[in-house]
């Protein structure tokens, strides 16, 4: 029996609205449908237990299923669009987190679809074959699945992999181990913000030396250069303050200008690197992993609305996609026993601190 959780569900959500829609509409940085761009579909494909499976249309209103290169099924789209409406009334109103939907699972195995996920090794979760309307091309694409009918997806996961080493610097009178004790003792709600804040408090500034995984370091150095460093400033920040959105972090670093570039021009070089970022974590770089800037998700997002709606963020339009994700898009605070980080510990004659990075859409 197919079981799973409301992200899971999306995914064949998604495939039901895309075989009964045809095509998908682009979306804005707010997650509007953009009326004058939609991407008509030849073709999806997608991983099964039992193979891939080829999806295309012919001029009957039929969806044609095809397994290598023999034709294996053939159905009527207008029972995907009734099965579709079925599955998200049912995903609105669950609960639970993990389920089983029998009434469905007859009329998906009726085509084949035998999985609910795609492989957890890959950032794509389908392809798909899609007229380009503006080059005339028809490139096969793969694209991410990010759904808001369940909990908010991670885009970077925690682990002590993402974790950020500093060094307290500066303090007034000195580190002892009765501070540093005193310090890690806080507990209960917020408490890595309210240590940091206790740190600043003495006088001690956290500089940012190194991240703790060097492949991590190096995937983000290839990235840009200044990456790490103003990635530990948006740490820095958020374990500081009440501010976790990612555009509002990096407003206010760029207010501040701590990597001190020439601002004259109103170039925006913090919220350039951060995106680049963003979009590499989106379409294939992963911290253990060393990253060669080759893409994985070569198409982009499509992102189930909490309404339904499916919408698309296309590569080829490149802005909108990147908006979407910085303005989209949170640091949040991980498990600090879980990825050890948090607390003050001592090395090398110095007192050191690591902060952890993950980031999670807002919705």
């Amino acid at each position: 029996m197919l079981q799973g959780n409301k992200g899971e569900w999306s995914e064949i959500y998604t495939l039901l609205k895309l075989v009964s829609d045809q095509g998908v509409y682009a979306g804005d940085e707010d997650l509007n449908k953009v009326e004058e761009m939609f991407f008509i579909l030849l073709k999806i494909l997608r991983d099964q237990t039992s193979g891939q499976y080829a999806y295309t249309f012919d001029r009957e209103q039929s969806l044609v299923v095809i397994q290598g290169n023999e034709e294996i099924f053939r159905l009527p789209i207008a029972t995907f669009q009734e099965q579709a409406q079925l599955l998200l009334t049912k995903l609105q109103g669950r609960t639970s987190r993990t389920f089983a939907m029998p009434e469905l699972e007859t009329f998906l195995r009726s085509f084949g679809c035998d999985s609910l996920k795609s492989r957890a090794s890959q950032k794509t979760d389908i392809h798909l074959v899609v007229h380009d309307q503006r080059t005339g091309t028809t490139p096969q694409l793969g694209f991410s699945i990010k759904s808001q009918l369940g909990a908010a997806a991670t885009l970077l996961n925690a682990g002590r992999t993402t974790n950020f080493v500093f060094r307290i610097d500066n303090n007034k009178e000195g580190f002892t181990q009765e501070l540093a004790t005193q310090i890690n003792q806080i507990e209960g709600g917020s408490k890595l913000k309210r240590r940091v804040q206790a740190i600043e408090a003495q006088g001690g500034t956290l500089r940012f030396v190194r991240t703790e995984n060097s492949v991590f370091g190096n995937n983000l150095v290839l990235i840009d250069s200044c990456l790490p460093a103003i990635l530990a400033e948006m740490l820095k920040l958020f374990f500081g303050s009440s501010i976790s959105s990612v555009a509002e972090l990096v407003g206010e670093i760029a207010a501040q200008n701590p990597l001190n570039y020439d601002l004259a021009h109103e170039q925006p070089f913090y919220a350039y690197k951060v995106k680049r970022f963003l979009t590499d974590v989106a379409l294939g770089m992963m911290p253990a992993q060393v990253w060669r800037g080759v893409l994985e998700a070569t198409g982009g997002y499509l992102v189930v609305r909490d309404d339904g709606e499916l919408l698309c963020y296309h590569i080829y339009n490149r802005n909108a996609f990147e908006d979407y994700l910085f303005h989209q898009t949170k640091l949040e605070t991980a498990s600090s026993s879980r990825h050890d980080f948090g607390t003050i510990y001592e090395e090398s004659g110095a007192w050191w601190l690591k902060l952890n990075l993950q980031i999670r859409f807002i919705r």
